[in-house]
């Protein structure tokens, strides 16, 4: 079992024991995404695919917060947001705009990126290494302004 997955498991434990609902809630969710994936794959996630998992489940949540915001949902826009902080508590350190500038930067000198037609094989070099640190549209948008 990966470590990240048998962290996620002692932290629901966890939550039980200390009657933490919200947290517990959040945890299983994570879990029943994990297994999800790998009753659908058929294989056992190693921590790099439930980082995927983690980033999807953080997406899911910015949209939804998002959608809830327009709606004028304050409560539900609360709770979406609790639910994002503890599934990012498991992502490793975001990346700040200066980081994720030179990654990019050194991407598109490794590939020899010209134009935005390029930009394919740049996300593929980078998504590897900045997967789950980094919102992939905030990376996608980078790699576009700097191919123009």
């Amino acid at each position: 079992m990966s470590s990240l997955k048998q962290r996620i498991n002692e932290n629901i434990k966890s939550a039980m024991r200390n009657k933490d609902s919200v947290r517990l809630i959040t945890l299983r969710m994570i879990t029943a995404a994990i297994k999800q994936r790998e009753v659908d794959e058929r294989i056992e996630l190693d921590d790099t695919a439930v980082l995927v998992v983690l980033d999807k489940l953080c997406r899911q949540h910015r949209d939804s917060i998002q959608q809830f915001q327009n709606a004028g949902r304050t409560d539900l826009v609360d709770k979406e947001t609790a639910e994002l902080n503890i599934v990012q508590a498991y992502l490793p350190q975001q990346l700040t705009d200066d980081e994720l500038t030179g990654m990019i930067q050194s991407a598109i000198q490794k590939t020899g990126a010209v134009t935005i037609k390029d930009m394919g094989k740049v996300m593929s070099l980078l998504k590897p290494e900045i997967q789950g640190r980094t919102d992939m549209t905030r990376a996608s948008n980078l790699v576009k302004s700097l191919l123009t």
